[in-house]
């Protein structure tokens, strides 16, 4: 499906996942500044767990019975919640919110080299070949070499993130082989209940009993769990039913935008030109792999030829 093929409805509603999302990294980091990231990763798949769970019951879901699809569940919590939520969520305490969103855009192009890399119907063609190493050279750009041989605990937190998108991939591959079959909305609250079994437990070992008592902090969780997870699953599934994947790509360009922005509006954070530059070779990368530019400009040649 092309750009131009997308109905109104869901390109009003990619723009608002991308909005949602690119919102989601601030709310997180005003949480951090109250409660342990460990916690602030636990209230967020617990209270989506309970919200989608409502949603599965009111709709008459089926809900899996299978010890073995309970097993792919809570594996896919860990690679797509435990993992990638605690290390971004570590990383934003030293780093941006932007700078976290950037990095977290690479998603998209580890996603597609951990297709290829273990999935048989998938290959890495010269465009995506292409794409990829954009958006290597996009992330490598973003983090700056010298901050990588001057080693800190910022860029042992840029590279946190970064761990987090990879894990993000492999999570995407881990659902096409084992989680087919079940119905979107059943499959994240499995997902989320998998992450709930292990982050509810970590956070009471590790940090104890928090309690959110300012208000910022309790809306910011609220939005993070609530209308960022819970809710943005349900719309993301609902925008790729009618846009598509590919141009699910679209609102990956538009997250780290509102998230530089809301970053530098509400905590004043300015980012380094370089960071800027990565985000620019990300997302030409992100342009190539989506392909359509590529075919436009064939189209273009062959018809002037």
């Amino acid at each position: 499906m092309s750009s131009r093929d997308i109905p109104a409805r869901a390109w009003a509603e990619l723009i608002l996942l991308g909005l949602i999302w690119g919102a989601s990294f601030l709310s997180i980091r005003v949480a951090l500044d109250e409660v342990p990231f460990v916690t602030a990763v636990a209230w967020r798949v617990a209270l989506a767990a309970i919200v989608l769970w409502v949603l599965v019951l009111v709709r008459g879901l089926a809900v899996p019975k299978s010890p073995g699809v309970w097993g792919a569940l809570l594996a896919m919590g860990l690679l797509n919640n435990v993992i990638p939520f605690s290390l971004m969520a570590w990383g934003q305490l030293h780093i941006e919110t932007g700078l976290t969103s950037i990095l977290n855009a690479g998603t998209a192009v580890f996603g597609v080299l951990a297709a290829a890399l273990l999935l048989a119907d998938e290959r890495l063609t010269p465009a995506r070949a292409i794409g990829v190493t954009l958006g290597f050279l996009g992330v490598a750009t973003a983090i700056g070499i010298e901050t990588l041989a001057n080693f800190d605990l910022r860029s042992a937190a840029q590279l946190a993130v970064v761990a987090g998108t990879i894990s993000y991939a492999l999570a995407g591959v881990w659902a096409r082989t084992r989680l087919g079959g079940l119905s979107p909305q059943v499959s994240a609250a499995g997902m989320l209940t998998g992450s709930s079994l292990v982050m509810i437990p970590a956070a009471l070992l590790i940090d104890g009993v928090v309690l959110p008592t300012q208000a910022d902090t309790m809306l910011a969780i609220g939005y993070y769990a609530i209308v960022a997870t819970a809710g943005a699953y349900l719309l993301y599934f609902r925008v790729l039913a009618m846009a598509g994947s590919g141009n699910l790509m679209l609102c990956t360009l538009l997250v780290a935008p509102v998230a530089i922005l809301l970053g530098a509006w509400v905590r004043d954070e300015v980012l380094h030109p370089q960071v800027y530059l990565g985000f620019a070779l990300l997302a030409l990368g992100l342009v190539i792999l989506d392909g359509r530019v590529l075919r436009r400009l064939r189209r273009a040649v062959t018809s002037k030829a």
